[in-house]
């Protein structure tokens, strides 16, 4: 455990570098500049945390290459800590590039063969009292997907005992469970089988997790159910004290297992990148939690923090000031009337 006590975050996963196009609407064939920024979506989250004012480490893994030391002085600079970013020589930082078709279509291509370091987290290298400790636990599914990493996070898992608040990231790639899609799926399942094969392992997590946070898709593997309070009801059913579910342009249905439920629209903004919302969403979520905010107020701000990033080109550098989202908060109230 760090020597200035427990952190308000730590989160558990994907790192690597995302090469951006410069070119918005144009293939991947076609793009000819790129812009360079740190990603994954364990690494969002906890550089969004920071940007909002809390105390934030990531536990992860990069290769021993340039990208991987891109990857620690990002996080640094961002506030993040680093010390649990190990590198793995024989393996390299897995890259992602995507494509820009706003508003709604942003293709993902990963380059994470033939493994991604962040896959071979080991739980003898855990620092389990600092996981613990930490007010905030941040997994998410992809950490599953392979072993040691499965491992790893389950045990980081059962070692918070439900103390204080473990957050889930449902966080649903097929290609990382062999479906289809992406530079580096090998096709070799198909959809329903790479959900067969997740549902298990999901199934583990939500028994030691306090919250799931996560879309339809994310939620049908998770329960098998994708109406919005179904799949919350499932998800409280599996294990957990709140369960949060995105509907994207329909805003975000949330469920606690007192009984409480808020409903919150989403925002209006002119979409240049979807990618990265979602973090900046949860990073605001565990924000909000940390403060012991009501809930309607903690989504509210989790959706425009999620906004903002949708409104901008990249993903960890475009996560939002808390004065960010209470300035757009404050412009939704006053043209619509509703509550900042």
């Amino acid at each position: 455990m760090s020597e200035s006590g427990p952190y308000d975050l730590i989160t558990m996963g994907r790192v690597g570098v995302d090469l951006y196009p410069l070119q918005t609407g144009v293939p991947l064939s076609e793009v000819e500049t790129f812009g360079r920024f740190l990603g994954g979506s364990a690494a969002n989250v906890a550089v969004a945390a920071a940007r909002l004012g809390r105390r934030a480490a990531l536990v992860s893994r990069t290769g021993a290459d340039p990208f991987g030391d891109f990857v620690h002085r990002a996080l640094r600079d961002f506030g993040v800590d680093d010390r649990w970013v190990t590198s793995v020589p024989a393996l390299a930082t897995p890259l992602t590039f995507c494509e820009l078709f706003p508003p709604d279509d942003f293709p993902l291509w990963f380059y994470r063969r033939p493994k991604a370091p962040d896959l071979e987290i080991h739980t003898a290298e855990l620092d389990l009292d600092a996981v613990r400790a930490t007010r905030i636990l941040w997994v998410t599914g992809t950490g599953l997907c392979e072993e040691p990493s499965r491992s790893a996070t389950l045990a980081a898992l059962a070692a918070r005992g439900r103390r204080g608040t473990t957050v889930f990231d449902l966080d649903w790639r097929p290609l990382f469970w062999g479906g289809e899609g992406g530079a580096s799926g090998d096709g070799g399942r198909t959809g329903a089988t790479a959900m067969a094969a997740a549902r298990p392992h999901y199934a583990a997590a939500l028994a030691h997790a306090t919250v799931a946070v996560g879309n339809a898709d994310e939620c049908e593997v998770a329960t098998g159910e994708r109406e919005p309070l179904a799949a919350a009801w499932a998800l409280l059913d599996a294990g957990v004290e709140l369960a949060v579910v995105k509907r994207g342009p329909k805003g975000v249905l949330a469920v606690h297992r007192d009984g409480t439920t808020a409903e919150v629209p989403a925002m209006e903004v002119e979409v240049v990148n979807g990618l990265g919302a979602g973090d900046a969403f949860g990073a605001a979520l565990c924000d909000g939690l940390l403060a012991g905010a009501p809930l309607g107020e903690t989504l509210r701000r989790a959706n425009a923090a999620g906004a903002i990033v949708a409104s901008r080109l990249a993903c960890s550098s475009a996560m939002p000031t808390p004065a960010e989202i209470g300035d757009l908060l404050g412009a939704s109230a006053r043209a619509g009337g509703r509550p900042e």
